[in-house]
């Protein structure tokens, strides 16, 4: 199991804790672990290394001599959380600075003295890890004067391919291998964010983000400036994100492994909409399909297991309710209207399903959307830009050698086709791993029934399972008040 409150547990209180298992399978590189309940993630995560086994190397290009992890953060001036539950239904808080390795770095005063330092030697390979931890963004990453090669992304192997930089969706995590073959100096990493949105819109976390890969030897800090990276993208150039994205594929063939017998075929919609409380006020919600998910009492998990009524229902269509110019300008509110509803999916054991994401454009709003599914990755068959076509599309699929992720972006105004195999059991959380958007309702829930034998069935809870109590502890919060809690309490 993993745990997202009130889809696989309930959340963990205060002076109590709980303990996870992990099984891998057939993952090799770098994976993350946070929190999954209100926005705790901010500050409760961390890198997971997964070696090859049996003492086995990568299969890279060439072998590495050391390694190093760099995590992307948010930083937040204040109190993150309860800024969320204020601004419920309204826009949520927008980050101060992005971190790496917990510092802003030499362009925040306040950072200087702290900013991280990775020491390398001259003439050595570095595996260098990331991860985006941020909570809001997909960010560029350079370093001053040394290409990258890209070799894995979500614990799989890729085709290595060379590059001046990267883009890390929210969620995502990326292998690189890195060459020290510069003059001994110091040389920025850079980070900022790659921003999606109208163009027209400032607000948002502009900072660029450093850190320092210094020669041992070279120089005595702060005696020289570091070289800045010069091929770091702008805030706004979609281009090099479609571009970096263009080159993903998988190492090995994957023909043998892709879905080809697809039995469940789904169309999703990600929309951000304007929901009516009442004759005179709005609130922000997004939706997958037109459904804006709710939390349960009870968690999903726990519902589905004893065979609870009346905590979710399945019936999570397959399509939107309505279809039109998704990614049209000036769509009107009215466009489209969202319900809420704590709305599941549920698939047989071994089914092959089929899910194409559309990024629509209501209230000109439309965004890239990482898209995250738990407990099982996906093959990326096919991206593009405007509305998704259903007859010349599909054959413009890779089905040869997609590359196999956990967290894949659907493109502002655009789509994403994805096939994976529901071979986990369980129950398991799809959403928008921009946290403002997942706040907002943009998720739902698979559950896979058992497969038939005691590999493939649900295993018994533990006994010390947390006990929910007040199921508001993401997209209801602060609203306890309000006729939409006692609409919701009503449902």
């Amino acid at each position: 199991m993993d745990g997202p409150v009130y889809v696989t547990q309930c959340p963990i209180k205060p002076g109590m804790n709980f303990t996870y298992e992990v099984k891998f399978s057939d993952e090799e590189g770098t994976l993350w672990w946070h929190a999954h309940s209100d926005w705790t993630r901010v500050g409760v995560h961390g890198a997971i290394v997964i070696y090859p086994e049996g003492g086995s190397t990568y299969p890279y290009p060439r072998s590495h001599d050391a390694e190093e992890i760099l995590v992307f953060g948010a930083w937040y001036t204040y109190d993150v959380n309860l800024e969320v539950i204020e601004s419920a239904g309204s826009d949520q808080p927008g980050s101060d600075s992005y971190t790496i390795n917990s510092q802003p770095g030499d362009f925040c005063p306040c950072s200087r003295e702290g900013t991280y330092r990775w020491e390398v030697e001259y003439g050595k390979t570095y595996l260098l890890r990331l991860v985006n931890a941020a909570m809001n963004a997909e960010l560029f990453f350079s370093i001053a004067g040394h290409n990258m090669t890209v070799v894995g992304m979500d614990a799989s192997n890729l085709k290595p391919f060379e590059t001046t930089y990267v883009v890390i969706e929210a969620g995502q995590t990326m292998n690189l291998l890195v060459t020290t073959n510069q003059e001994p100096g110091q040389y920025y990493m850079a980070v900022r964010q790659c921003f999606s949105g109208e163009a027209t819109f400032s607000e948002f976390d502009k900072t660029n983000v450093t850190a320092i890969l210094q020669y041992n030897g070279s120089v005595t800090p702060p005696s020289s400036v570091p070289y800045f990276p010069t091929f770091l993208p702008g805030f706004y150039d979609k281009y090099a994100a479609m571009s970096f994205r263009s080159k993903l594929k998988s190492l090995y063939p994957q023909d043998a492994y892709v879905p080809k017998n697809v039995t469940t075929r789904m169309y999703i919609t990600a929309n951000l909409q304007a929901y009516k409380v009442n004759d005179t006020s709005n609130i922000s919600i997004t939706t997958l399909n037109n459904v804006s998910w709710v939390n349960p009492g009870v968690d999903v998990l726990q519902a589905y297991y004893y065979n609870l009524s009346g905590f979710y229902t399945d019936d999570f269509p397959n399509n939107p309710p309505t279809f039109y110019d998704f990614v049209a300008f000036d769509l009107g509110a009215n466009t489209t209207f969202a319900s809420l509803g704590t709305k599941v999916k549920v698939l047989e054991y071994g089914e092959e399903v089929e899910m194409v994401f559309q990024s629509a454009n209501v209230l000109n709003a439309s965004v890239d959307h990482p898209m995250h599914l738990h407990g099982h990755s996906f093959y990326v068959v096919g991206s593009g830009d405007g509305d998704f076509d259903f007859v010349e599309d599909p054959k413009t699929y890779n089905l040869f050698d997609p590359p196999k992720l956990n967290t894949a972006t659907s493109q502002k105004s655009g789509w994403l086709a994805i096939r994976f195999k529901a071979t986990n059991p369980g129950v398991w959380l799809l959403h928008c791993h921009v946290e403002r958007h997942y706040s907002w309702g943009m998720n739902t829930v698979f559950i896979v029934k058992n497969g038939g034998t005691p590999e493939t069935t649900v295993r018994g809870p533990p006994p010390n399972m947390p006990v929910c109590d007040d199921p508001f502890s993401i997209n209801l919060k602060g609203l306890n008040d309000s006729p939409f809690y006692s609409e919701y309490r009503a449902l």
